[in-house]
């Protein structure tokens, strides 16, 4: 592709690996925005359970594509490209290069190679039916009509179960076979991390998080949006809800949690090996050089 095309940057990888504290780095360096690509993070109020940047880190660099709604109105995958691809046509007018970071692997597919979500709106009577329900019977209506979508859908993403079913029973075709590919007019440099230490990282992540206030916030966002609430049955919050419930003990919250979300990591792993070719760095070389690996590919391409 053309060298005179704007860049995007992405950095990749799974869940603990060391993004965050890499794209702070990257982005001071080359002068970047960083934008998040974290189907979580772009809900306001869902800030320990999704790790988000704190204040003091979105005031050392700036930060997009975080908080654009409240968790009781989702955005679709189509929604999610559009702001997206504002904010990155925004960074390609200020520098010529914009930078993706995060781990939500159908998300960052879309932007950069180009997967077009079918057009289908949002069908309130449909969720408000899905949703009485509930997710494991959804997820199981889905690997019926759709074992592609299924395979690749947590059974407790009710968001996006809800979301395949919904583009199912209103075009009559299920959402695996209606995603196309249009590549973007930009050149793509994905990074990629993928420690091999990761166990340990999610174990760690997972203590902080409940030591930070994650139980605090779920029960924030349950008194304002109510227990029943979709993405208060993702990963953290859902064993939170049961903390509060009494039907887990804080250790046994904690301990699944920890299982959920390296079970997690491991689709992340398939997903990038198979559908993204990234210049693998190595997190155990140290910051600096890890830096310095990274700052040298972006700038072999940036030339």
């Amino acid at each position: 592709m053309a060298a005179s095309l704007p860049l995007v940057l992405v950095l990749l990888g799974p869940t603990a690996s060391g993004k965050s504290a890499l794209a702070l780095e990257l982005a001071g360096h080359f002068d970047l925005t960083v934008l998040s690509v974290d189907s979580r993070q772009l809900y306001a109020g869902m800030d320990i359970g999704t790790a988000k940047p704190t204040a003091a880190e979105r005031a050392r660099v700036p930060h997009g594509l975080l908080d654009l709604r409240p968790p009781d109105q989702p955005l679709n995958l189509q929604e999610f490209r559009q702001a997206a691809e504002a904010a990155i046509a925004a960074e390609h007018q200020r520098r010529g290069v914009a930078f993706l970071v995060g781990g939500s692997g159908l998300y960052l597919q879309a932007l950069t190679q180009g997967l077009q979500p079918p057009a289908v709106p949002p069908q309130p009577a449909l969720r408000a039916q899905l949703a009485a329900l509930g997710p494991a019977t959804c997820h199981q209506l889905l690997r019926q009509a759709d074992p592609e979508a299924a395979g690749r859908i947590d059974h407790a993403d009710t968001v996006r179960t809800q979301r395949a079913l919904e583009v199912l029973y209103a075009t009559g075709r299920p959402l695996s076979s209606q995603q196309s590919q249009r590549p973007p007019a930009w050149r793509v440099l994905e990074l990629g991390l993928d420690p091999s230490d990761l166990r340990q990282r999610i174990a760690r992540r997972t203590r902080s998080l409940y030591a930070d206030g994650l139980v605090e916030e779920t029960q924030e966002l349950a008194r304002r949006f109510g227990p029943n609430l979709p993405l208060l049955q993702t990963i953290g919050y859902g064993e939170v809800l049961q903390l509060l419930a009494g039907e887990l003990s804080e250790a046994e919250a904690i301990s699944r949690t920890d299982q959920r979300t390296r079970q997690y990591a491991k689709r992340q792993r398939t997903w990038f090996r198979r559908r993204h070719d990234p210049l693998w760095l190595d997190p155990g070389a140290g910051a600096t050089d890890l830096l310095r690996a990274a700052v040298v590919a972006v700038e072999g391409v940036l030339g």
